[in-house]
Formats: C-alpha cells, sequence, structure tokens
C-alpha cells in the first residue's frame, strides 16, 4: 500500500513509520512526505531516508479550501492509496477529509474520546486520570473524531510531570501507529459503519486493537 505523510513539525511518528516500512515484509511503502511547515524537522528525516518531500506552505494559500487543494493534488500525483497524519497541525476542510475518507489516519495522544484537542498531557493530569495513552483512528471532519483502529494505554505515575507523561506517550505512540498501519495495509482492519471491524486468527470483531498499559 502507498502511504503518504502529512507532518509539521520533527517527525517522531513519521520516523517510526519509515524505520516500520524499511522492513521487506512490512505491506506498506512511503512515497511522500508532505508538510505545510518551511522549517519541519521531519522533512531531514524523510530526505536521509530516501523519501520525497514537499513543502506546501500554507501560508502562501488564500484559504483552506485552496491550500487542501494543493495538498490533494500533490497526494494523489504520488499515487498514495492512505494517508498517514503524523503530527499534521492543520485542521482539514470536509471536501477533503470526505476524499479521502476511509483511507486517512490520525494519531491521537490520548484514549479517545478523552482528551480531544491540545495540551493533552497537562489536561489528564490537571484531572488526575490513572490511565492516558494513545489512539489511532480513521479522519473525519470534526477533530480527533472518527473510527479507532487501535488504541496503547500508557498508566499515570503520581509523580508525573508533564514532560515524563508526555515522553512515555510518545513512546507508545512510536510503536502503535506502524501495528494500526500494519492492520489497515494488510485489509485486517475495515470500516464498517462508523466502527473498525479487525480480522484475526480467522475471525473478524468489532473494536479497535487494544494494547495493555505500558510502564
Amino acid at each position: 500500500m502507498k502511504i503518504g505523510i502529512l507532518f509539521s513539525g520533527r517527525g517522531s511518528n513519521m520516523s517510526a513509520l519509515i524505520e516500520a516500512c524499511s522492513d521487506a515484509n512490512f505491506p506498506a511503502e512511503i512515497v511522500v512526505a508532505i508538510s505545510n511547515n518551511p522549517d519541519a524537522g521531519g522533512l531531514a528525516i524523510a530526505q536521509k531516508a530516501g523519501i520525497p518531500t514537499h513543502v506546501i506552505n500554507h501560508r502562501e494559500y488564500e484559504n483552506r479550501e485552496t491550500f487542501d487543494a494543493a495538498l490533494d493534488a500533490a497526494l494523489k500525483t504520488a499515487g498514495v492509496e492512505l494517508v498517514c497524519n503524523a503530527g499534521f497541525m492543520r485542521i482539514l476542510t470536509n471536501g477533503f477529509v470526505e476524499s479521502w475518507k476511509n483511507r486517512q489516519l490520525n494519531i491521537h495522544p490520548s484514549l479517545l474520546p478523552a482528551f480531544k484537542g491540545l495540551h493533552v498531557h497537562e489536561r489528564v493530569l490537571t484531572a488526575g486520570a490513572r490511565i492516558t495513552g494513545a489512539t489511532v483512528h480513521f479522519v473525519r471532519a470534526e477533530m480527533d473524531e472518527g473510527p479507532i483502529v487501535a488504541q496503547a494505554a500508557v498508566a499515570v505515575q503520581p509523580d508525573d510531570t508533564v514532560e515524563t507523561l508526555s515522553a512515555r506517550v510518545l513512546a507508545a505512540e512510536h510503536k502503535l501507529y506502524p501495528m494500526a498501519l500494519r492492520l489497515v495495509a494488510e485489509g485486517k482492519a475495515r470500516v464498517q459503519g462508523e466502527r473498525v471491524a479487525l480480522q484475526a486468527a480467522g475471525h473478524t470483531e468489532t473494536g479497535p486493537l487494544f494494547v495493555p498499559p505500558l510502564a
């Protein structure tokens, strides 16, 4: 399966996907990496891996629709079959989301539907949650909405700070995203209605893959 990655920053989740796809037995290939930020650190990571990169700077477009049209064209020109958002800090238009419906994944640093949006780790600690984690889901027009493919739980420690918690959740993200991508690329995770059906051991289960709490 041909993958296009969208990112805005350092590209750590993209790096995890690049490493996974470097295995000849992995069922996906990254054919393009696109950033809306010309200063994104992830550009160097993709280029070092030999992946074609593009900068589509949203500041150079008069509105979201024209920016998304340029993004859509670049993905289609590269022959992308599945889009993976990896720290892509742009809200996509309904038209773009519909165009790539059930063909676009996102990763979020919480156990959705809890703690959607920004400043997740601060909010987790303020709420006194004992468990948090990460979620990979198919993208929908609403922020951090969509059928869930996989989730990984991370225990919140009594002495956690935003920095220590975010580091452990990020480590879980780096394991979870390649797992979820493999399921989708192999056709073992499919959207039925607004839920994901997983094929495992010869039968189908409704609901996401769940990885137990990590230390």
